[in-house]
């Protein structure tokens, strides 16, 4: 097994997954652009610990797909994500922080603000440039959690681990 740690990513549907992925395509710097748009839970878990895999199982076979609202556009200053805001994904964090207590690191003991990022590492007037023209047309909607998945960090890009879908 890897000593690389674990991502835990919230699953998007479809249209949302593709919506995102293809502003982060067509904004965020090539060079630097490893993955597709994700919402990340957790930064940080141990490879090596079976208790992740277990609970993430049980909790999924009996969690129902969620819904997040896209509520609004926030600068990271150098980059621009989609802010998001669902109780369910809450809950569901909240939750997992204290099975895994033990073993999270500080920024995984934090409070979950979700976003999904799709420009980073550029000037911040690039990265303001890129919210203004968002801004101008956006208009809050919906999208649906349909799961989470697991990726191994291997020093920049990802490498796909696990799915659990929402089968509750």
């Amino acid at each position: 097994m890897s000593t690389n740690p674990l991502i835990l990513t919230l699953t998007l549907n479809p249209e949302a997954a593709e919506f995102f992925s293809n502003l982060r395509d067509k904004h965020f710097p090539p060079e630097r652009n490893y993955l597709k748009a994700h919402l990340t839970l957790f930064h940080h878990l141990p490879p090596a610990e079976q208790k992740i895999t277990e609970l993430l199982a049980d909790v999924c076979q009996n969690q129902k797909q969620m819904s997040l609202e896209v509520t609004d556009l926030m600068s990271l200053g150098n980059g621009v994500a989609f802010r998001l805001v669902s109780e369910e994904v809450q809950q569901l964090h909240r939750y997992l922080q204290q099975q895994w207590e033990p073993f999270l690191t500080p920024q995984d003991k934090q409070k979950l603000r979700p976003h999904i990022t799709v420009h980073n590492k550029v000037k911040p007037e690039v990265a303001k440039a890129l919210e203004n023209d968002l801004r101008s047309t956006f208009q809050p909607f919906e999208i649906t959690g349909t799961g989470v998945a697991l990726w191994e960090y291997v020093g920049g890009p990802w490498k796909f681990y696990q799915e659990f879908p929402f089968s509750g």
